[in-house]
């Protein structure tokens, strides 16, 4: 009896579930390493709660998240907290008008100061960390959310200085803080 062809001798004799398994294992060792690295690079921030089945009890999961965190509330007092006003109008005196506004409010007021050029609308510039502070300004005076912006070198000021708050008073505010301080002045 002749030997039968090579082919033939792979399918009745040696086992090909080897390379088979082989790949099952890897894949499965590459999941479990995947989840792994993910579960470190973005952990979960919520807790999960098994419900309970009658006469069981509960079971509650928590992940703690390694990312810092930044406060949605402030507890800077306004009196640390300087502020400077820069007149961006032709309004003169509009810079210690809206200063003398802010004195009520306890802010750390600086000596208010004239923009490098004049502004179309008032805008409340922060330092990164005060930017509560500064919709408190804006707020203040009467300003929209919408007013109140990142300081950068391209706003209408030399230099913000000491300061954590700026603000650039126009028109807007200069007419309104103008009339409320002759009105102030001439009743008292």
């Amino acid at each position: 009896m002749a030997d039968p062809p090579e082919h033939e001798k792979r399918r009745s004799g040696a086992p090909r579930g080897i390379p088979a398994g082989r790949a099952l294992i890897v894949l499965v060792v590459f999941v479990a390493v995947t989840v792994l690295a993910l579960s470190k690079l973005h952990p979960s921030t919520t807790g999960a709660t098994n419900a309970p089945a009658s006469g069981s009890t509960t079971s509650t999961t928590t992940a703690h998240s390694t990312h810092p965190t930044t406060p949605t509330t402030t507890t800077i007092p306004p009196s640390t907290v300087p502020v400077v006003v820069y007149n961006g109008s032709d309004v003169n005196g509009a810079a210690a008008a809206v200063t003398a506004q802010l004195q009520p409010g306890g802010w750390k007021l600086l000596t208010p100061a004239d923009a490098s050029t004049n502004v179309t609308s008032s805008t409340v510039y922060y330092v990164a960390g005060f930017e509560a502070q500064a919709d408190a300004v804006a707020s203040s005076l009467g300003l929209p959310a919408s007013a109140v912006a990142p300081y950068t070198t391209a706003a209408p000021i030399s230099s913000i200085g000491s300061a954590e708050v700026a603000v650039v008073v126009g028109p807007d505010l200069a007419d309104k803080a103008h009339t409320t301080t002759t009105t102030t002045t001439t009743a008292g």
